[in-house]
């Protein structure tokens, strides 16, 4: 296979980064397609962890090309500093190795505010965003009024652009929210071709450089962030981000055809977590819930918010398969249920008194969902530095191949750790 699309298969936080790293030693580009520096992941290698947000984690490796696609929002400020996080541990980021698509949008300083002041009038109905201004740069590039990157190379259209939204956005803060501190026309046009100087060499047509190394049968991993679930069309509306994290986007993201996608890899937790507000039916309250947490180390890596932990839910991974087309699965973090007696697996829903085995999409439907349960015996062994499936305990192999069973999808890679080297590989994917 020349290309992989990965994704998460929940609502984010799957071990996405520890997969992308594994995959990546191989990879010839690794391409990111959508979403902002909301999203992140922790990559370790060795003894080094690195926490990425808009860069992919391929950067680390010498020779592979990492590309940041259409599909993303892009603050500047926030890419220029983890170049300079990357250089002091090591690793320089050139236009050699990093493309930015010349067609991704700027996350603007009028977008974090407006995001804050949002979300602080919805109240008790708030979302949970990061306030990073991801959601209102996708707005302005639905409603056309964004500035790309390939707006940097000329001075006077981004000027343009640029005055005919700080005087919308400044009468919106003025007379919507009170606001008596008002943008600043002069500051951001400096601020902004400040970036332009230091990033011009790395914008590029991100879609002919990929299609030109499809073309090439070079090998090519297409990154997504967040999850399914938190898909602006396909998750739990409108507890969600604000773009497609489904591999249907991946083309779109980047610029390539559906035709040249080969893998569609999902990544799933050996149990649930979620991050921020809305409906998750097998999350627990009790001590279980509380040992995942604490063995998973269950903390966002860009909100530092805890996750809410709960049991493997069939029913959500069977309408995450079938959503994203899944060809392979990778299960993370088997290890942390290593010193569980009885292991739960959702099968069905009940809801109203009916069952079902069908997962709503609507809120109303969902958060009357009570989970019913197959249970399965645990192994309370340490599944840490095994490397074959054989070595797995017999019950360890059983819980596997119940969740291959159940969602009838292929499982690629096992993760017994956060370490790139703590996997187990049945199926090569490059």
């Amino acid at each position: 296979m020349s290309s992989v699309v990965l994704i998460g298969s929940q609502w984010g936080d799957e071990g996405k980064g520890k997969i992308t790293d594994y995959l990546a030693e191989e990879a010839e580009y690794v391409v990111r397609y959508q979403g902002g520096n909301n999203a992140g992941h922790t990559v370790i290698v060795g003894e080094e962890e690195y926490k990425l947000h808009l860069i992919p984690s391929g950067i680390i490796y010498p020779g592979t090309k990492c590309m940041i696609g259409n599909g993303v929002v892009v603050d500047p400020g926030v890419l220029l500093e983890e170049m300079e996080y990357l250089k002091e541990k090591g690793i320089h980021v050139t236009p050699d190795n990093l493309k930015l698509s010349l067609h991704a949008h700027m996350i603007m300083p009028y977008h974090k505010i407006l995001d804050g002041l949002e979300e602080e009038k919805r109240g008790a109905a708030k979302i949970g965003t990061t306030k990073r201004g991801i959601g209102p740069c996708y707005v302005d590039k639905i409603a056309r009024t964004g500035l790309r990157f390939c707006d940097l190379q000329n001075k006077v259209s981004f000027r343009k652009i640029l005055t005919q939204n700080v005087q919308a956005k400044n009468e919106i803060l003025e007379k919507l929210y009170n606001q008596k501190e008002l943008l600043d026309l002069e500051a951001i046009y400096n601020e902004f071709m400040a970036y332009g100087e230091h990033l011009l060499p790395f914008i590029d047509d991100v879609s002919y450089i990929l299609n030109d190394a499809l073309r090439d049968n070079k090998k090519v991993l297409f990154e997504g962030a967040q999850g399914t679930l938190l898909d602006i069309d396909h998750g739990t509306y409108p507890f969600v981000t604000s773009s497609n994290p489904t591999a249907g986007y991946a083309p779109v993201g980047t610029g390539v055809g559906p035709t040249k996608i080969n893998c569609v890899l999902g990544i799933t937790k050996a149990y649930l977590t979620r991050v921020g507000e809305g409906p998750f039916p097998t999350e627990l309250f009790d001590a279980t819930g509380k040992l995942l947490s604490a063995v998973g180390n269950e903390v966002g890596t860009t909100t530092g918010r805890p996750r809410r932990c709960g049991w493997f839910d069939g029913v959500l991974m069977n309408y995450a398969t079938n959503i994203n087309g899944m060809t392979h699965l990778t299960i993370t973090k088997l290890d942390v249920l290593d010193q569980l007696p009885t292991i739960k697996i959702c099968t069905a829903y009940e809801i109203d008194g009916v069952k079902t085995t069908t997962f709503p999409p609507d809120l109303e439907r969902l958060s009357k969902a009570k989970p019913i349960y197959e249970e399965l015996p645990g192994w309370q062994t340490s599944t840490k530095g095994i490397k074959t499936f054989n070595e797995l305990p017999e019950n360890a192999k059983k819980y596997l191949k119940r969740i291959e069973e159940f969602l009838s999808v292929k499982i690629a890679l096992v993760a017994v750790g956060p370490k790139r080297d703590e996997a187990i590989e049945l199926e090569k994917l490059f």
